[in-house]
């Protein structure tokens, strides 16, 4: 079996519906979400689990998703329902693209998932492979989450998982994905004699590290949840610095967080015009001879030609994608 990720993939949107709350099936499917995922894991409490498992096998097979990639979030393989979650939901349901896999920590979770699904697909004689989506959630994950990375040919994208990492990690955080006011340091005193707060992000380096792993192994980075689902600007301000460090996309708890992902993770207008005039001005030079050429006074070169196929292979899988959302530009 090989199973490669594509880079142009469209998930810029991956909305959370849990497995339990049926009324939201039907608006998640006509929704604008490029991915959405029936949550069996923190959305379902131990009394409901096997109840949530086949609502969500009902869901998948009974609901016309139309081309949403689809996916279930199991529980986790430390507990009694997570190995059942996997081999039943891959058994009962063709429209699964991929599983969604909590607390990934080690190596061996991947490939201990892998070999389920090998067997299930073995058994059901089912032609499309089934992927996998990662959560980096915990210390232990992200401190082996380059080898998470590297662990199979199934796993298309790690997630973030801002949430258990906050639990994890022991940090003060109230607001999952929001702003910590007490990550700041006091500048020197000034000529007024003042000193100021400069404040950062506590994240930033795990964020880093998950888009970089991802990037090496050819996987999507996606960026988690933003809990207060209120707070559009904040959700807003987390999109686009998931978006500076390389993801792909963010998760949306609610759906009026939908429409800013897909926005922040299309490619803007100015983009898309200077990855145009780039590409046509390096293939006109390419006829001529030359590898790097003067556009607005400035020289480019095959780097930024890589960087303009990005941009507008982007375009054109948000041209062809039918889930909707944010249009190419």
């Amino acid at each position: 079996m090989q199973m490669t990720s594509n880079v142009h993939c469209v998930q810029r949107s991956e909305l959370a519906v849990p497995a339990t709350s049926p009324h939201f099936f039907e608006k998640a499917a006509r929704g604008r979400a490029d991915t959405v995922f029936l949550d069996l894991e923190d959305a379902v409490i131990p009394s409901e689990k096997s109840a949530g498992r086949i609502a969500a096998i009902r869901a998948l097979n009974t609901i016309d998703w139309g081309k949403k990639r689809m996916l279930v979030r199991v529980n986790g393989l430390d507990t009694p329902w997570g190995y059942r979650d996997i081999v039943e939901v891959a058994e009962s349901c063709p429209r699964l693209d991929a599983i969604l896999l909590p607390k990934a920590n080690e190596r061996r979770d991947i490939e201990f998932v892998e070999t389920l699904l090998r067997g299930v697909e073995a058994a059901t004689n089912r032609n499309n492979p089934i992927g996998i989506e990662a959560l980096i959630e915990t210390a232990l994950g992200m401190a082996n989450v380059e080898q998470i990375a590297a662990a199979s040919p199934r796993l298309e994208s790690l997630v973030f998982g801002v949430g258990d990492f906050i639990a994890s990690m022991r940090t003060p955080d109230l607001v999952m994905g929001g702003f910590n006011a007490d990550y700041a340091v006091l500048t020197n005193a000034g000529d007024d004699g003042e000193r100021r707060r400069y404040y950062a992000d506590q994240w930033h380096f795990a964020l880093a590290r998950v888009a970089t792993a991802c990037r090496a192994h050819g996987l999507r980075p996606i960026d988690g949840p933003y809990t207060d689902f209120k707070d559009i600007e904040g959700y807003r301000a987390s999109a686009l610095r998931a978006r500076s460090l390389g993801f792909d996309g963010k998760w949306a708890i609610h759906p009026d967080q939908i429409p800013v992902a897909n926005d922040v993770f299309a490619p803007t207008a100015e983009a898309v015009a200077w990855a145009r005039h780039v590409n046509n001005a390096m293939r006109e030079g390419a006829a001529n001879g030359r590898g790097a050429v003067k556009v607005d006074g400035g020289m480019i070169d095959i780097a930024h030609l890589k960087l303009a196929e990005n941009i507008l292979g982007m375009v054109e899988a948000i041209r062809e994608s039918a889930a909707g959302g944010t249009p190419p530009r």
